[in-house]
């Protein structure tokens, strides 16, 4: 073999994976968005996304849709519930009896598992799901108290709203803030958006644009449909451009293929 072409393959296996963040947990073995999935994700040292709702007496807990029907055993909207009613709620069972009595998290508890079991280079993306005058410093508060902000990046209407990443970085100008880049072409605007220090990229970046990103000073999470869903190919590009984390469905599915990446590229 030639030796340049020894010297590529060399750096190639040593290039570190991107950071995993496990969809809502690790919703493939466990109940999305509860402490179980959460935890099992920080014990296999993988990061994880979970989203906000707030209940009607002012609390902030994980839920990803706006009512409780599709993942607990209750109905209703979070929104119309205090927090007691949704605590009472079983989150696990509808996802396997194994479950049972599982509850809905507050981001108290999130954030102090976080400070508890997580790796220094685990990393919590939160889904900003609704807006209220309160919601981002109320987070980043909490972040801070728990001493995890600087693992937490925020996405989710984040991503497509200035005022939102405005308010912020307002609260804390340490906080990781993540903006949309829908395709590439949308890449040069992401990068220079002053209120964030992350692209939230649907689309399979280059080495080039990756560098880009990173010149800038920004760190790129790779998300959507190209990555949540079991697409190897996808991974392993993700994992040679030098992608900073990817978020999907199965992150210990894409571990495996970057576990394979560094065997096929030993000399």
């Amino acid at each position: 073999m030639r030796p340049f072409l020894v010297l590529v393959l060399c750096i190639t296996s040593l290039r570190a994976d991107p950071l995993l963040v496990g969809h809502r947990g690790l919703i493939v073995h466990a109940p999305e968005n509860t402490l179980p999935g959460f935890t099992a994700c920080l014990q296999l040292r993988i990061g994880f996304e979970l989203d906000v709702q707030r209940t009607s007496d002012g609390h902030l807990v994980v839920m990803h849709d706006t009512s409780v029907d599709r993942t607990t055993n209750g109905k209703g909207k979070v929104s119309d519930m205090t927090l007691a009613e949704v605590r009472k709620l079983d989150a696990g069972s509808k996802f396997d009896p194994a479950f049972r009595d599982v509850r809905v998290p507050t981001f108290d508890e999130v954030f102090d598992l976080l400070a508890k079991s997580g790796h220094p280079d685990t990393i919590v993306t939160i889904d900003l799901k609704i807006e209220d005058d309160t919601v981002e410093s109320e987070l980043v508060a909490l972040a801070t108290k728990s001493g995890v902000l600087d693992r937490v990046v925020f996405i989710g209407l984040t991503i497509e709203k200035p005022i939102i990443r405005q308010k912020l970085r307002k609260a804390n100008v340490k906080t990781h803030v993540a903006i949309l880049a829908q395709t590439r072409d949308n890449l040069q605007s992401a990068i220079e958006d002053m209120d964030s220090d992350w692209v939230y990229a649907r689309f399979v970046p280059t080495a080039d644009e990756v560098k880009r990103v990173h010149t800038a000073k920004k760190k790129i999470i790779l998300v959507g449909p190209l990555f949540m869903s079991q697409l190897p190919e996808n991974w392993k590009a993700g994992r040679i451009a030098s992608a900073d984390a990817i978020m999907t469905d199965y992150p210990l599915e894409c571990r495996q293929v970057f576990r394979e990446v560094v065997k096929e590229t030993k000399p």
